[in-house]
């Protein structure tokens, strides 16, 4: 790829990144309170079958994990301070099972794994209906020019 079309897509990316009417802290705050919402009680542990489905990093110190399509998991692993930064991620496990506690979310080589310390199941389609709720617009008509 040539300088000029390098310089071209990210001139471009960065124009439509700052073009959004929401700030990048308050999408952020909100995708981490809809996975919150969604959320439900903390449970000791969770049947893990690799590869991974998905995952998305929530700040430093949540990660939502999907082992399925349909089935995902958010984690608390306080003090990860790789995670948004990673660009892959792993988890350990024991017999497929991975425990609060005792396993750990793997950033990249070279960084410290970061322990689990709380599982909590989401539930995705509650998630998807709050996000899509967040999408909505509220529209309103323009004023008739005056001329």
């Amino acid at each position: 790829m040539s300088f000029k079309r390098v310089m071209f897509a990210s001139t471009a990316a960065a124009v439509l990144a700052a073009c959004s009417s929401v700030p990048y802290a308050q999408r952020e705050a909100q995708r981490t309170a809809a996975y919150e919402a969604a959320a439900g009680a903390p449970v000791s542990s969770f049947h893990f079958f690799t590869p991974l489905w998905s995952w998305e990093p929530l700040g430093t110190d949540e990660v939502a994990i999907y082992t399925r399509p349909r089935e995902a998991w958010l984690l608390d692993v306080p003090g990860c301070n790789q995670l948004p930064f990673a660009s892959a991620i792993g988890l350990t496990s024991n017999m497929n099972q991975v425990s609060v506690n005792f396993d750990k979310v793997l950033t990249g080589h070279g960084q410290f794994p970061c322990t689990i310390t709380r599982i909590r199941p989401i539930d995705v389609a509650r998630l998807k209906a709050l996000q899509q709720e967040q999408r909505q617009i509220q529209a309103q008509p323009r004023e008739p020019a005056r001329d």
